[in-house]
């Protein structure tokens, strides 16, 4: 019906077709800089439980590995400090414990046993996770930085951590244990937790993102390519090796696909980077890549079984979720 009036009318319409704008900047200040990363949960992170006294005080309350602690008795807690001070408050042999699982918000009560004059919960948690990772870029008019370009996951759980704060920092590294088929290698570095460089707002499944707060680097910008942009063939990344020097290394793109995160899958050809890792390793997630004077994605994956390939996201992907 609308084709016919429209045919009949011979009117001039304009069609708005909405479509999304990101307020990102044209051209970005690469990274390349191996970072230190330290992130505080919200909440306290139940990774583990261990037998006391021939009891599992934590499968006798219910709680369970991947549970998230926010209360004691009543009491809001949001560090490991807190919580030993709160379940030290009161002379007794049981606590209320508030926690969530999959957002959903339960109460039981926790068994507390001495053992040696010492109060035993039966739980293992953390409160923080500190590593190495990337930065992948900064956007030099907002000063927003992405890193890693994957999320931060808690080991023993294998659960990405809602992050209350967090912050990046200088590193060096110090050595490189290298990747062979069936393990991947990685970095060592040390940290340099008083030379904050950034502070960490978001934790997400296309990487870290927050604002960069130290001198920005007086470094080459890069223009942002977008996917149709991206070819196969030749292409390099930057990374630190050695010490807080970023290098340049050669790889060759495969293949593109525009799925979720694993959009660029590639192989290292620099012999030079070959010799030193074996292929990619752990600590080289966020390695930006350039193709063409573009910056077009960051490392993000290893193929486990062949190291010397893996896989990289769209650096657009990367700046739409920092916008968020």
């Amino acid at each position: 019906m609308f084709l016919k009036k429209f045919k009949k009318s011979f009117m001039l319409l304009l069609i708005l077709i909405p479509f999304p704008v990101f307020a990102y900047s044209e051209y970005l200040i690469p990274g390349g800089e191996n970072v230190g990363i330290e992130i505080k949960s919200d909440g306290i992170l139940v990774v583990g439980i261990y037998e006391v006294n021939n009891t599992y005080p934590a499968v006798d309350s219910g709680i369970k590995i991947g549970d998230i602690i926010t209360k004691i008795n009543n009491k809001k807690v949001e560090s490991i400090s807190q919580l030993i001070t709160s379940i030290n408050e009161k002379d007794s042999d049981k606590v209320k414990i508030t926690y969530e699982r999959n957002k959903e918000s339960k109460e039981s009560i926790l068994n507390l046993n001495k053992v040696n004059g010492v109060i035993k919960t039966g739980l293992y948690v953390k409160d923080s996770i500190t590593g190495i990772g990337t930065l992948s870029f900064i956007d030099p008019n907002t000063k927003i930085f992405g890193a890693l370009g994957h999320e931060i996951i808690e080991s023993n759980t294998g659960i990405m951590l809602d992050i209350k704060e967090g912050k990046i920092f200088e590193s060096n590294v110090t050595n490189i244990e290298r990747s062979e088929n069936g393990s991947p290698g990685s970095k060592t570095a040390d940290l340099k937790v008083e030379n904050e460089t950034g502070n960490i707002i978001e934790n997400t499944n296309k990487g870290i993102f927050g604002s960069y707060t130290s001198q920005l680097p007086n470094k080459k910008k890069y223009k942002v390519a977008q996917p149709s942009e991206i070819k196969k063939g030749e292409a390099k990344i930057l990374t630190v090796l050695e010490g807080n020097e970023i290098k340049e290394y050669n790889i060759n793109i495969l293949k593109i696909n525009n799925n979720d995160t694993k959009n660029i899958l590639f192989e290292i050809t620099d012999q030079n980077l070959i010799n030193k890792t074996g292929g990619i390793i752990q600590g080289m997630s966020g390695s930006p890549i350039i193709q063409d004077n573009y910056i077009i994605g960051s490392v993000t994956h290893v193929l486990i079984d062949n190291p010397i390939k893996g896989y990289g996201i769209f650096i657009t992907k990367m700046l739409e979720e920092a916008e968020n």
